[in-house]
């Protein structure tokens, strides 16, 4: 605790004391306070998904408990908690071991823009995303699977996505594949993609009732329909009867659609109406759907 207080007075104190001769310090000291804080933050996160969580919240329990002790006037027990925390760096050291060593390699590397959030622009995320999309369209359609993915673009449509499981996932050909696989808990309904990320699946749409509108159409095709006409979102539909992919957007359904159709009508639509033609002429990655091999 006398560390504690020597480091109080020699540091806090006069830092403080400084700043009103210089109000240049004040906003060095906000920039210190605000990256300390985001440095906690992602330490904390990461640790979340450790065994180091748990520990973490005995450490912080022992420290309260030395602190008690101190205001207290528990002698013993102070000293005995004091002399634990001198050495207690050396402890952490060594139990985390592991994720110490983890979290260094990624120093060294290019996974450093990742932990701070960096590592790729929104554009490249939704032009990937968009692949993922159109490989998992192409998927279900071969299987003639009936499917309902519904891209939400500028107008929100929270009030859909309530009316679904939430899921909040990254998003992968095999998950949406998954999704739609009939006979499961999810497969009816329509999968909502917002800011590049599965908000929810089994999500009710309005149904759209046009007289001129074909009546050979199913559900799935109004629904897709309908949100388009409510939203700017463009709903990609696949049939279960013949697989065709169709894409309702504006109100408009755009029939039997191919894989390089599709692309360019997403790519038209979400990356260069809200990034610019430069983000859409670049390649894709090469991204291919991966399936488990059944056992014979």
């Amino acid at each position: 605790m006398e560390n504690l207080k020597k480091f109080y007075e020699t540091n806090i104190v006069s830092y403080l004391e400084g700043l009103s001769q210089s109000p240049w310090d004040l906003v060095i000291m906000i920039l210190d306070i605000v990256i300390v804080m985001f440095l906690i933050i992602k330490f904390l996160q990461i640790a979340k998904e450790t065994r180091a969580w748990q520990l973490l919240r005995g450490i912080f329990f022992l420290i309260i408990i030395t602190v008690l002790s101190s205001v207290l006037g528990f002698k013993i027990l102070n000293y005995i908690l004091t002399s634990f925390m001198t050495y207690g760096v050396l402890i952490l050291i060594v139990i985390f071991q592991p994720e110490l060593r983890r979290g260094l390699e990624q120093l060294g590397t290019s996974k450093i823009t990742k932990f701070f959030g960096l590592d790729k622009d929104i554009a490249t995320k939704t032009r990937e995303n968009i692949y993922k999309i159109v490989i998992a369209a192409m998927e279900l359609s071969k299987a003639k699977t009936g499917g309902l993915i519904v891209i939400e673009r500028e107008i929100k449509i929270k009030d859909i996505v309530s009316t679904g499981i939430p899921m909040n996932s990254d998003i992968s050909p095999q998950l949406l594949v998954n999704i739609f696989t009939p006979n499961t808990p999810l497969h009816d309904g329509a999968v909502v993609i917002s800011e590049n990320k599965i908000a929810a699946a089994a999500c009710m749409l309005p149904l759209a009732n046009d007289n001129d509108i074909a009546k050979e159409l199913g559900t799935r095709h109004r629904a897709a329909i309908g949100i388009s006409k409510e939203s700017d979102s463009i709903a990609i539909v696949i049939s279960e009867e013949t697989g065709k992919i169709s894409v309702a957007k504006d109100g408009t359904l755009i029939a039997d659609v191919k894989e390089e159709a599709l692309k360019k009508i997403l790519i038209k639509n979400i990356v260069i109406k809200r990034f610019g033609e430069e983000n859409a002429s670049r390649k894709f990655p090469n991204i291919k759907f991966k399936q488990k091999e059944k056992k014979k």
